[in-house]
């Protein structure tokens, strides 16, 4: 009887520690579940020389302006080029629209928000290079 009893003891305290170490486990060493992919509309801008401060104030709001417009947008961001190594080739401002999918980019093309924001950039825009991806990981 006392092997049993002792064997319950030892059995128990197994259990316990063996719960104790499952939920010492950090959440970051716990296997997660894979992001879903978005899709990424890249734009980048440079503008004619000429272009005041003012009006790339105004786009720069114009286009931030989009995704209050435009339900299909999931997520914006800019910024300028900061790079110290000297090959943004002209190029200053660089915006980046999210969407979930080709849906969603195929609606915000022609959207009429958008269409007003290019008619609002183009005179100012010397160049613009757009290109879209998907997300890797």
């Amino acid at each position: 009887m006392r092997r049993t009893i002792g064997a319950a003891i030892l059995s128990a305290l197994l259990a316990v520690t063996t719960v104790s170490l499952i939920n010492s486990v950090p959440i970051s060493a716990q296997p997660k579940e894979a992001p879903k992919k978005v899709l990424r509309h890249v734009v980048l801008f440079k503008f004619k020389e000429g272009t005041t401060k003012e009006q790339v104030k105004a786009i720069e709001a114009g286009f931030a302006g989009l995704s209050s417009k435009i339900d299909t947008i999931r997520d914006f961001e800019w910024g300028t080029d900061v790079s110290p190594e000297g090959k943004s080739k002209g190029f200053t401002h660089c915006f980046f629209v999210t969407f979930a999918d080709e849906k969603g980019r195929d609606v915000y093309l022609p959207h009429a928000a958008h269409q007003n924001f290019v008619k609002l950039v183009g005179p100012q825009v010397g160049d613009v290079c757009v290109v879209d991806y998907w997300t890797q990981k």
